[in-house]
């Protein structure tokens, strides 16, 4: 550490206090949301339809969401939208105590949640960068420092937390959430104001999610850092779908043991986080996260290749450490080249390609395990992954990185024009070499 490194404000603080709280309640409801379900039915189908109802918006809104992001007040965005999850969430615990909850009426909840997560999730990441003054040092640290507590919160304090509570009472898990999403939101309202980003020339809401998108196909680092995440989520849900049958016919563990694994790679995370700026730092942003995605694939294979629960658990562990450094350093990279002005869509069409391309992953992984063995859907993941690492290797090298961080810096200053209209990008970003073949 030298004297020179700058400090995050005091602001940021008060943001990781929000989204600890925020992640805590989301790994309640997470938890609590499919044991409710349990309750009403055992129809399978039932079930799967609540839990698609949270990923569903968005497949259908994710990048007008993004569009209209950019249009509003991003820290009046995030508390309005924890405000009325709070609200939302009183609805199905005064069902639960009036025993009439239905299916419906949860995935009906699941859905609103979702759309609600879609919007403060891609307002908190246009925030973060206006807050730090969108300095990729400091954005590494602060991502390093949410990402961690996110998979502390989510992943091992909520889960079982909303287990617990709901053996208190149906309605108590979900008033706990909604506890959650209001204190979300006070201090959401605490946070200082930042620069509104110039808005652009008025158009509709459809044409800018359009330009929003064709930013990104039309940036090599940008389409890069989008082509991880969704090809990820695809070797990552076929791995999912049969990780739970493969612990228990082929590494021979129960209920607890396999709850154990999940802790492994879960623990893996929270060290890949942590270690994420220092990898930046040694081998460069490009390098590191062709390594990250390197070892993410090396681990699926020794997964698939484990001989015992021990093997196994070490594999998952390296594998959450790989992705845990990849979900720091990227976004990190993404907020620090792209304008403030199109970030709320940047950041919603990566996210919707990756969460539009899980369903095909799970499909994957049912029909290899069905047609061949337990072990193919991993081994096919793990090859996934290491062909997603070769071609986009050359896409997010040091080298383009580096130019996308040069040619951002300007940005800031008074004398710089703003931004044209989209549709004239890539001619406006043909006198910035290099800059024109970038992506996420």
């Amino acid at each position: 550490m030298t004297t020179g490194v700058r400090k995050l404000p005091a602001g940021f603080g008060r943001l990781w206090t929000t989204q600890t709280v925020s992640s805590l309640g989301d790994g309640v409801t997470h938890a609590a949301l499919p044991l409710l379900a349990l309750t009403l039915t055992r129809d399978p189908l039932a079930l799967a339809v609540v839990t698609a109802a949270g990923t569903l918006p968005w497949l259908l809104f994710g990048v007008l969401g993004g569009a209209l992001v950019d249009r509003w007040d991003r820290r009046r965005t995030m508390w309005v939208v924890d405000a009325a999850r709070a609200v939302l969430l009183a609805v199905p615990a005064a069902a639960a105590a009036l025993d009439a909850l239905s299916i419906a009426l949860l995935a009906a909840v699941a859905f609103l949640l979702g759309l609600g997560g879609l919007f403060f999730d891609t307002a908190a990441t246009a925030y973060l960068p206006d807050l730090l003054g969108r300095d990729p040092a400091l954005l590494e640290r602060a991502n390093s420092r949410l990402r961690g507590t996110q998979t502390a919160a989510s992943g091992f304090a909520g889960p079982p937390a909303g287990s617990a509570l709901l053996a208190l009472g149906r309605a108590v898990p979900l008033l706990a959430d909604a506890v959650s999403f209001a204190l979300s939101a006070l201090l959401v309202r605490s946070l200082p104001s930042v620069p509104r980003p110039v808005p652009q020339a008025r158009e509709s809401l459809v044409r800018q999610a359009r330009a929003g998108a064709s930013y990104v196909f039309r940036d090599r680092l940008l389409l890069g850092l989008a082509l991880r995440p969704a090809v990820g989520n695809v070797a990552f849900l076929a791995v999912e779908t049969v990780l739970a049958l493969f612990a228990h016919d082929r590494l021979g563990i129960g209920s607890f043991g396999f709850g154990l694994l999940l802790t492994a790679e879960a623990t893996g995370g929270l060290l890949g986080a942590a270690l994420a700026s220092f990898l930046g730092r040694r081998l460069g942003t490009g390098t590191a996260l062709t390594c990250t995605a390197a070892v993410e694939g090396l681990a699926v294979l020794g997964l698939a290749a484990a001989p015992n629960p021990y093997a196994a658990g070490l594999a998952l562990a390296v594998c959450g450490a790989g992705m845990g450094a990849t979900m720091v350093l990227a976004p990190s990279l993404r907020q620090s080249i792209v304008p403030p002005q199109l970030m709320g869509r940047v950041a919603s069409t990566s996210r919707m390609l990756a969460m539009c391309a899980a369903p095909f992953g799970a499909f994957l992984g049912g029909w290899l395990a069905t047609a061949y063995d337990v072990r193919t859907p991993l081994y096919a993941a793990g090859g996934l992954l290491l062909a997603m690492t070769a071609v986009t290797a050359t896409m997010t090298g040091n080298r383009r990185v580096e130019a996308a961080l040069r040619a951002a810096a300007p940005a800031d200053e008074p004398d710089q024009p703003d931004l044209p209209d989209l549709p004239d990008l890539p001619e406006a970003r043909e006198a910035v070499p290099e800059r024109a073949v970038q992506g996420q």
